[in-house]
């Protein structure tokens, strides 16, 4: 790299055979990076100004809703209200989109998120993250999300920031994936590595265990076959923090896979998945497909499914393409 820092904003107006155009990439990025830049700061200071822990209320969800979850929110609406040219929001933390009809003028877009990724590690101080999906809005739309309930091949960006050590933004226009480090003295998202490719195979896998009982049998037999330590292709290793986009982090950056398989219940017979599709699964599966990677639900790509709501949820095994195509070999969801 240069001496000099090539922020975002910079390197992506220079960006070719993106799937939007160079100009509303960047304008759209740039908003999400100041939501990053404002989460990034309020979380450093959240403990010291009591804004951690439950509001007592829940989401859309039926989830309690932890205080960060509303603030961040708030950020993403506030930072988007004229944010031309996204006309909707689309989020975890609200039961229908969000429409801002002064930003409706020719070209537009919808922009779908989890405002706070794993926020139930806020309160110790855990791993955190922001997922993004960016979808275009059809010609003639209206306020409603239906010309959006489509698969997520339809993105025309998605990424992901994460929360840790540095503050990282990761995204994606179909042009690889590239990975920007937030710096605090300069206040601007920095490249660190463009064009990032997920090694094939990797040593290390991240699940809730203590799911197990919920799961397939396929899915069972499969956590038992990579931990089985017969050989160098059945020796994995656990790593989960409970947060998406710091456990799929580590599995861009050194290969593995996450995964968050179909649950039963006594109340649920047939499985079902805990992931919202459209702005947690899907953004997510543009990143590996883009890096070299795969996310599937067990039978089919991420990529490929058409959501029926906004808030469908699925089951996802995501991250190396060696790992994702052995998982789907023992049928997880059958």
């Amino acid at each position: 790299m240069s001496d000099q820092p090539l922020t975002l904003t910079r390197y992506l107006l220079t960006r070719e055979k993106a799937t939007m155009p160079p100009e509303d990439l960047a304008l759209v990025m740039e908003r999400i990076a100041v939501v990053g830049k404002r989460i990034s700061r309020k979380l450093i200071h959240a403990s010291l100004g009591g804004e951690l822990g439950y509001t007592g209320d829940t989401n859309v969800q039926g989830e309690q809703q932890k205080k960060l979850d509303e603030w961040t929110n708030q950020v993403f609406l506030e930072v988007f209200k004229y944010g031309y040219p996204v006309c909707s929001l689309v989020s975890e933390e609200m039961e229908e989109p969000l429409h801002y009809e002064r930003n409706c003028r020719g070209r537009s877009y919808a922009v779908l998120y989890d405002p706070l990724d794993g926020s139930s590690n806020s309160d110790i101080n855990g791993p955190l993250g922001t997922i993004f999906s960016i979808r275009e809005r059809a010609s003639g739309h209206r306020a409603d999300a239906s010309d959006l309930l489509a698969p997520g091949s339809r993105q025309v960006a998605a990424g992901y920031i994460v929360y840790g050590p540095a503050t990282q933004l990761v995204c994606t226009a179909g042009a690889g994936v590239d990975i920007f480090t937030l710096d605090r003295e300069l206040g601007e998202f920095i490249l660190w590595r463009e064009k990032v490719k997920m090694p094939p195979r990797g040593a290390t896998y991240a699940v809730n265990h203590g799911n197990a009982a919920k799961w397939h049998p396929g899915t069972r037999k499969f956590i038992e076959h990579i931990t089985s330590r017969k050989d160098k292709k059945t020796s994995y290793s656990l790593r989960y923090c409970g947060c998406f986009a710091g456990d799929f982090h580590r599995c861009l950056l050194e290969g593995g896979m996450y995964i968050y398989p179909g649950e039963k219940s006594a109340e649920r017979k047939a499985a079902a998945g805990r992931l919202r599709l459209m702005y947690e699964l899907a953004p997510m599966a543009m990143v590996a497909e883009q890096a070299g990677g795969r996310a599937s639900n067990g039978t089919v790509d991420i990529m490929d499914i058409m959501p029926s709501d906004i808030h469908e949820r699925q089951p996802i095994y995501i991250g190396s393409s060696e790992e994702v195509t052995l998982a789907e070999s023992f049928k997880p969801e059958s």
